[in-house]
C-alpha cells in the first residue's frame, strides 16, 4: 500500500469516527488527489479551523474555484457547519476530509467526474 492509499485510509477513519459519515470511497480518492502534494506535507494537508485567512482560502480556493459556487454568507455558514461537524476542538482537521465533506454538503460530486 503505497503513502496516498495510507492517507485516504486515515481520511476515511476520520470521516467514520469523528464526523459521523460513512465515506464513499471512490469520492474520497478522488478529492485527496485533487488536494495534489499538499498531502504530504504536515502543515498544507491539514486546515486550522480558528485561523480566519485559512478558512478564507478554503472558500476562494475550493469552494469557488473548483466547486464553481457563488461567493457569499452561505459558504462561510457551510465551512463553519462542517468544522463544526469534524470536531471543532479536533487538532488535525485534514484539507482532504474538509474538502469531502463540503463536496458533499453543496452537492458538487459531479466535478470529480
Amino acid at each position: 500500500m503505497g503513502r496516498r492509499d495510507e492517507l485516504i485510509n486515515r481520511y476515511a477513519a476520520d470521516l467514520r469516527d469523528k464526523c459521523g459519515v460513512t465515506p464513499d470511497m471512490d469520492l474520497l480518492r478522488k478529492v485527496t488527489i485533487g488536494c495534489g502534494p499538499s498531502i504530504y506535507n504536515a502543515d498544507a494537508s491539514t486546515v486550522a479551523g480558528s485561523q480566519e485567512h485559512e478558512l478564507d482560502t478554503v472558500r476562494k480556493n475550493f469552494l469557488v474555484k473548483k466547486l464553481g459556487l457563488a461567493d457569499g454568507p452561505e459558504l462561510g455558514k457551510a465551512i463553519d457547519a462542517v468544522i463544526e461537524q469534524y470536531g471543532r476542538s479536533e487538532r488535525n482537521k485534514y484539507r482532504a476530509v474538509i474538502y469531502y465533506l463540503l463536496t458533499k454538503h453543496f452537492g458538487k460530486e459531479a466535478v470529480y467526474g
